[in-house]
């Protein structure tokens, strides 16, 4: 039972077994609640928020786009889909003039933003405050995650 839940989470945000593992190194040193510290790390990647922002129909396209240089953090190109964000960190869309991005700003309003990002109808969205285990729309009983990892 806790694997598979590990197994769901790494699924949902599309990350390796050792990325994964790091990110649980990582809330274990943070202070709080490791379940929901680890939760909060992989909501912060930039390919997740790219998908938040409402700019991809997947986490696996967001981190194609990101990947392929279409976004820009705090106005530098960034291709690292990893990069955890932090408030006050701007996204934005690097160029509009690709009919597949245009496209994808056009379709940006159909997802609903979380409360933790400002989004911008033009390609952009500034981190307002870090992520909650609450903005969390999928349900993960991350204490399964902590116990297999703490065996």
């Amino acid at each position: 039972k806790q694997l598979r839940e590990k197994q769901k989470a790494r699924r949902y945000y599309g990350v390796l077994e050792g990325q994964f593992k790091h990110y649980y190194e990582m809330a274990e040193k943070m202070e709080g609640i490791v379940g929901s510290n680890l939760l909060v790390l992989l909501e912060r990647r930039l390919d997740n928020v790219v998908y938040r922002m409402g700019m991809a129909a997947s986490r696996k396209e967001a981190r194609q786009l990101v990947l392929h240089a279409h976004f820009t953090l705090n106005g530098k190109k960034v291709t690292i889909p990893s990069i955890l964000v932090k408030p006050g960190d701007v996204i934005a869309v690097k160029d509009t003039d690709s009919v597949k991005i245009k496209e994808l700003i056009e379709n940006m309003g159909d997802r609903i933003a979380p409360k933790w990002l400002d989004v911008d109808k033009n390609g952009s969205a500034k981190v307002v405050a870090m992520p909650e285990r609450d903005d969390i729309d999928f349900e993960f009983e991350e204490q399964l995650i902590v116990e297999l990892y703490s065996k």
